[in-house]
């Protein structure tokens, strides 16, 4: 049976039996601290060990995004827990946070990658934002310290963008710039403005969406592409053998392109202007023109300059962000296809992402929505991308006079 998707009832429970998936087990309380971060289609944990950077600030979102929408004080000691882990853990004299981190048989923990992702940082401010929102207030110290590092290490003014990688004693910059990164500091930012209600949070966070979605996607056919050289010049080439590599896959993502809707729609609700409404529509658009698989149903990974498909697997992330720009959309247009295209998209997730049975959604499903394996949340994922589309569309109601569904 299908539900109904855009009820805030069903909303808040799916968000429920999705935390459900992780909670209480993920919490460790005995090994090294923080949350496990690897698990099985039916929750068993498969790495008690392995700590990433990304599931280890999720973790921190998730639990503090549920305070909020639930009041349950319960979650109150887990968001402590995961923000003294990222500080007591990740957190490294250089003032960075490590990458990967993993516990030995006496619980002793090492560094395994002490890279200084931008990407990660940017969960950082994030993971930040959100818990300043749930009242803990130490957050805003910390938000201004990456802030600060941020500027200083990785901003450059020169193209209105952030570099993607430094070494963990910040001498050695990659060559390497992407736009993943920047989009969700772009995010983070967002959420920092609403935690502290600074302009500066809000400002850049306007000045990467017009680097982004205006000044390179103008290069672009109207899109955003990942990835660029040192220069901030397309390279067209990164990846071209490797199209499904799994961070910096070749190729235009469909799930960046409604992601970034999702975003400029919310830095409208901050900053009104016509463009972000009319960019917003357009990624949309393009995106569902040439992903939707009308065969299999679900949204696909990943679409040459052409329009051809050149990765067809179906992922949950993908999905998710796709539905929340639908319905911010269809809010900010009261144009009804873009609730079509939220209940479609709902639909096919349901269907196939969803797991009925054992909870949460599966990570990854074959063109025709086959399981590759049964690893269901390796390190991080944490359904991090599908509550908080849920909690987006439910704070997109919320907004909007007499706009409950």
């Amino acid at each position: 049976m299908l539900a109904n998707f855009q009820s805030c009832d069903f909303l808040q429970e799916h968000i429920k039996t999705t935390l459900n998936f992780y909670h209480p087990h993920c919490v460790d309380k005995q090994d090294q601290g923080g949350f496990y971060h690897f698990y099985k289609d039916d929750g068993t944990i498969y790495d008690r060990q392995t700590r990433h950077l990304v599931s280890s600030t999720r973790f921190v979102f998730n639990y503090a995004m549920a305070y909020l929408e639930f009041a349950d004080e319960r979650y109150l000691p887990l968001i402590q827990h995961g923000l003294d882990h990222l500080e007591n853990a990740h957190k490294q004299s250089s003032g960075g946070y490590a990458w990967l981190i993993k516990s030995d048989d006496n619980k002793d923990l090492h560094i395994v990658d002490d890279t200084n992702h931008c990407y990660g940082l940017a969960f950082v401010l994030l993971a930040n934002a959100v818990a300043l929102k749930a009242g803990f207030s130490e957050c805003k110290h910390t938000i201004e310290r990456v802030w600060q590092l941020l500027e200083s290490k990785y901003y450059q003014p020169k193209y209105n963008a952030y570099l993607d990688e430094i070494n963990g004693d910040f001498s050695i910059v990659d060559e390497y710039r992407g736009q993943n990164a920047n989009m969700h500091l772009c995010e983070a930012l967002l959420m920092c403005y609403e935690a502290t209600q600074d302009k500066q949070y809000l400002n850049r966070a306007e000045t990467l969406a017009l680097t982004f979605t205006i000044k390179n996607a103008s290069r672009e056919n109207g899109l955003v592409w990942e990835h660029y050289n040192s220069q901030w010049q397309i390279d067209w080439q990164y990846n071209l053998d490797d199209p499904k590599h799994l961070f910096r896959p070749w190729g235009f993502q469909p799930g960046h392109q409604t992601e970034w809707s999702k975003l400029l729609l919310i830095l409208n609700r901050h900053k009104p202007q016509a463009w972000l409404i009319e960019r917003a529509e357009h990624l949309f658009n393009t995106a569902m023109e040439h992903a939707w698989d009308n065969t299999y149903g679900g949204i696909c990974y990943g679409f040459a300059p052409d329009g051809s498909i050149c990765d067809g697997d179906k992922y949950f992330w993908v999905q998710a962000e796709s539905f929340a720009a639908a319905a911010l959309l269809a809010q900010a247009t009261g144009n009804e296809k873009y609730w079509h295209w939220y209940d479609k998209i709902w639909q096919y997730s349901w269907q196939h992402m969803v797991d009925h049975t054992h909870g949460a959604w599966y990570r990854i499903l074959t063109n025709d929505n086959k399981a590759y394996n049964d690893e269901k949340s390796p390190a991080g994922k944490t359904d991090y991308h599908t509550m908080g589309a849920c909690y987006e569309v439910l704070r997109a109601y919320k907004l909007v006079k007499g706009g409950e569904a």
